[in-house]
């Protein structure tokens, strides 16, 4: 699928207040990449735009990064160092899976807005909301 296509598919104003209501339980933050690049392997170029865009700069190293190459009909989901002491490769086996069903059936806004719940319910469990909290970091949607 064409990335531009993909864009113009997705509920923008529903998946960034699924970001924004799962960081008001959390310190953790979430954020969503769409890349119009193909991808072969979309871990490792996700990790790269993890640390491009900043995310390994949270005060709890407890960020969230869902990144989805449409070109390629690939996705991942990467968490910083502070997350996965906590939570280990099952959590994000299931995510991802979750997250494809709704995607296999061209439902992406639901598919992300579905791993943005999930990955929010993790992050409020080990990363509950401090009094002193504040967004760190955008929760809008971006691409190149």
């Amino acid at each position: 699928m064409k990335t531009k296509d993909f864009l113009n598919q997705l509920d923008h104003e529903k998946i960034v207040a699924a970001i924004r209501k799962a960081e008001l339980k959390t310190s953790g933050e979430i954020r969503v990449f769409v890349s119009r690049k193909h991808i072969e392997a979309p871990v490792t170029v996700a990790q790269q735009h993890f640390l491009r865009m900043g995310m390994t700069c949270t005060r709890e190293r407890n960020a969230v990064l869902i990144f989805v190459a449409p070109l390629s009909h690939k996705f991942a989901v990467v968490g910083d160092v502070g997350i996965h002491k906590r939570c280990g490769d099952e959590f994000w086996r299931k995510l991802a899976e979750e997250m494809t069903d709704h995607f296999k059936h061209s439902d992406f806004t639901t598919g992300l807005v579905q791993g943005i719940r999930t990955a929010g319910k993790l992050l409020a469990e080990y990363f509950p909301r401090r009094p002193d909290d504040v967004n760190e970091l955008p929760d809008e949607v971006e691409h190149d």
